[in-house]
């Protein structure tokens, strides 16, 4: 088998696997099994939810737990089959149990004109074995695993073309399964008229007849029908169940800054003139404390009139360096071949600009 003609896990579910879009495919429902005549003949459920699944060597694995049950009763035979199985985020079967049955008694076969006579079965246990290789089950699909295909699909009410994944047929031997989208139809639930898509998916051996399921979903992934070709019975959704919905991330209000006219506010402008005499009041105080303030700025100012240099900050620089607090230690006087690390920065200020 070919498997470049497979279509990859990864290009089908695009940006799966992700919480984001299989969170909402964590559900549990069930569904009533109807014969042709519309009398109740079985049931399905199925369900899905987190678990941890604890590998060799006792490392663990986030995964989905995946249960699955039927009962039936075919001909007045009882029948079922349930699935358990634990599946990574990356849809791979981690591992999976499936077991079927169908319950044969013994019974009186009337055999005419002799009298009836009993049928006694004995039970005979047969067991085989397969084995495969990692690289072979590339891209395979499950059938707890196609539970939740089939769930982002219909949620995604579209299904890519030439959908085909690796399955296992009746007998666990390797075989192609593809995916088909339907289209949209009408379905009555209950007293509700609902929209379904549907869904088929066909496993074909490559030995034996091929089988095809039809699956029909409402908008958020509930299996709404269910109907194998070729069989009698339906599987259907008595009640309409509560739609999932998810919660769509709003994105953050923007705010426009409006422009704060507090000239034309009473109240602002009545802080503003408060906070301006709290300040001059302050520098005022200040001053008054301080008289060595005003001679500093005198002299500032007055060599400031006598030099007119060009650079009026890297002179305001230099001029007060010498009473910088973090000033290091070193002479007082500066020599006058020593470069002003003042110049150098105002330079470099210069051809930054």
């Amino acid at each position: 088998m070919d498997g470049s003609n497979l279509v990859t896990l990864a290009v089908v579910m695009s940006c799966l696997p992700g919480p984001e879009e299989l969170s909402p495919c964590l559900f549990a429902e069930s569904l009533v099994m109807v014969s042709e005549s519309g009398q109740p003949v079985g049931q399905l459920s199925v369900s899905v939810r987190p678990a941890c699944y604890e590998e060799q060597g006792g490392q663990e694995e986030d995964c989905y737990l995946v249960r699955a049950a039927s009962q039936s009763t075919v001909n007045d035979v009882p029948c079922g089959s349930s699935l358990t199985a634990y599946i990574s985020k990356r849809l791979e079967t981690l591992e999976q149990h499936q077991h079927e049955y169908v319950k044969v008694t013994a019974r009186w076969v009337p055999l005419s004109p002799l009298p009836a006579l009993p049928v006694s079965l004995q039970h005979e246990v047969q067991t085989q074995s397969f084995s495969y290789s990692c690289a072979s089950l590339h891209g395979l699909i499950s059938e707890a695993a196609n539970l939740l295909v089939l769930r982002v699909l219909a949620r995604r009410r579209a299904v890519p073309q030439n959908t085909t994944f690796l399955a296992f047929d009746t007998e666990a031997c390797i075989c192609t399964a593809t995916y088909t989208a339907m289209g949209f139809q009408k379905q009555l639930v209950g007293m509700t008229e609902v929209e379904v898509f549907a869904v088929e998916r066909a496993v074909c051996p490559d030995e034996g007849i091929p089988m095809a399921w039809q699956f029909y979903f409402l908008s958020d992934g509930h299996l709404a029908r269910r109907v194998q070709v070729g069989s009698p019975a339906t599987m259907l959704v008595l009640q309409l169940p509560i739609l999932i919905d998810v919660d769509e991330v709003e994105p953050r209000p923007v705010f426009e800054k409006k422009p704060l006219d507090w000239e034309d506010d009473v109240q602002l402008y009545s802080q503003f003139l408060d906070r301006k005499e709290e300040l001059q009041a302050g520098h005022a105080s200040y001053a008054r404390r301080h008289p060595e303030l005003r001679a500093l700025l005198a002299d500032f100012l007055q060599l400031l009139l006598l030099r007119k240099p060009d650079d009026v900050l890297t002179f305001a620089a230099e001029f007060f360096a010498p009473f910088a607090a973090q000033r290091p230690p070193g002479s007082t006087f500066r020599a006058s071949d020593q470069a002003s690390p003042f110049r150098a920065a105002s330079k470099r200020w210069a051809l930054f600009l």
